[in-house]
């Protein structure tokens, strides 16, 4: 498994590129989450060596950056002007 830090890394490049191909703000998070991912296990932090042991401690850690990176990426730049559209009547009243 920690030979696979590659996959990671290639992974989180694919997402960012596909985060440019497809409108709206959808893979940002997911590309820096596989991107952080594949360079600890990459790097061999101390005290990462649990994350390499196991795909499922790997995914559950790429899950918690890539949540952690929308949101932090998301009140950073925040939401677009006229993004959300509220309707409160509907149109059939009179």
């Amino acid at each position: 498994m920690q030979s696979l830090w590659w996959i990671w890394i290639a992974a989180g490049l694919g997402l960012a590129i596909l985060e440019v191909l497809v409108p709206g703000f959808l893979f940002a998070g997911f590309a820096v989450g596989a991107v952080v991912t594949g360079a600890v296990i990459g790097l061999g932090i101390p005290g990462a060596g649990w994350l390499a042991a196991s795909p499922v401690n790997a995914l559950v850690v790429f899950a918690v950056i890539s949540v952690v990176a929308w949101l932090v990426m998301r009140s950073v730049m925040g939401v677009r002007k006229g993004q959300m559209k509220r309707i409160d009547h509907d149109i059939n009243e009179s």
